[in-house]
């Protein structure tokens, strides 16, 4: 049985690398897009099972690189995270307006985190 396959679209290496280690821990390839335009074409690309998306990046923010994910039907019913320091009144409301099946906030519970991608992954399976 192969690996589930997760997109991390994060400019932070430091964020990434600890999403990569505990994500792959626990079963899971990940690999890293460093901003939104990159991240699109990774998910084109690579067609992952999952995508975390942080929101703030620079090229493209992560807000118009799911919007993109969402509008593109090849790649638009794979479940995408958001992961962001964003926790202002409005802006889970926003992201989830936008496309994003979950909302994370910075800094995030790891262990949550990963049982977060283990619900959507198995969500995106049934669909």
């Amino acid at each position: 049985m192969s690996k589930k396959r997760v997109l991390v679209v994060e400019d932070n290496m430091d964020s990434y690398e600890l999403m990569r280690f505990v994500l792959e821990r626990n079963g899971y390839e990940t690999f890293l897009a460093v901003n939104g335009l990159d991240g699109v074409s990774a998910a084109q690309k690579q067609v992952p099972d999952l995508i975390i998306m942080d929101l703030s990046m620079p090229i493209m923010d992560g807000w118009t690189a799911t919007s993109l994910i969402k509008k593109d039907e090849h790649i638009s019913n794979i479940p995408v995270i958001a992961v962001t320091a964003y926790a202002m009144p409005g802006d889970r409301m926003r992201a989830l307006n936008v496309g994003c099946d979950e909302y994370v906030t910075k800094p995030m519970d790891l262990l949550d985190l990963v049982e977060t991608v283990n619900l959507w992954v198995n969500k995106g399976k049934v669909m």
